[in-house]
């Protein structure tokens, strides 16, 4: 079946279903309504949430992958994010760290101010990542879909990008509590000893 006649997903349904396979896996969650959900879903010390700066979620990832190669690193985006910081596309694809994996939720939409629609319907993200050098590209919708792909490109070598479209649905999700800096001490105790 093509990924466009799957049933869609809300972001939170397709995030859960990537939650629960996650072992030690370091994340970087993208910042409004998907760090919201996340932190809803399964909070962890592993999991660091962007209060704002968008379009940063990638370059953070992309970072933390090639100074620690031998942790799997794990980047939730947005559609919105991605199409703000496109140059991270193609550094990622330059770079190739085999660690990388760049998971994008695409609702069409910048859902968190009001859901005005991003270029993402027009310009396919995954064709992008696949022609900037992504070692595996996937685009899905579908649960077992989403599963299947996903426990592939982390027993895969990357970097690795799975595309998963979603609806406008929100979860209804309060902001993060966690104070930034007691998040970054979390985090990187959590880097320093490789669990969550």
């Amino acid at each position: 079946m093509r990924p466009e006649e799957g049933v869609m997903q809300s972001r939170a349904q397709a995030m859960a279903a990537l939650l629960e396979l996650i072992t030690d896996e370091l994340v970087i969650i993208c910042n409004g309504f998907p760090s919201r959900e996340a932190h809803k879903l399964r909070d962890r010390d592993a999991n660091f949430y962007m209060i704002g700066s968008m379009g940063a979620t990638a370059g953070i990832g992309l970072g933390l992958a090639l100074s620690q190669p031998e942790k799997k690193v794990i980047v939730f985006d947005g559609d919105g994010n991605v199409l703000m910081s496109m140059g991270t596309l193609a550094t990622t694809g330059a770079l190739k760290p085999r660690n990388f994996i760049h998971v994008v939720f695409d609702n069409e939409v910048y859902g968190s101010t009001g859901n005005q629609p991003t270029y993402s319907r027009i310009v396919a993200l995954d064709k992008v990542a696949s022609a900037a050098g992504y070692a595996n590209v996937e685009r899905v919708r579908e649960r077992e879909d989403i599963v299947y792909e996903f426990k592939d490109m982390l027993a895969s070598e990357g970097p690795s990008l799975l595309l998963i479209k979603v609806n406008e649905q929100i979860e209804d999700a309060d902001r993060v509590p966690i104070e930034p800096s007691e998040m970054t001490r979390r985090f990187k105790a959590a880097v320093d000893k490789g669990t969550s």
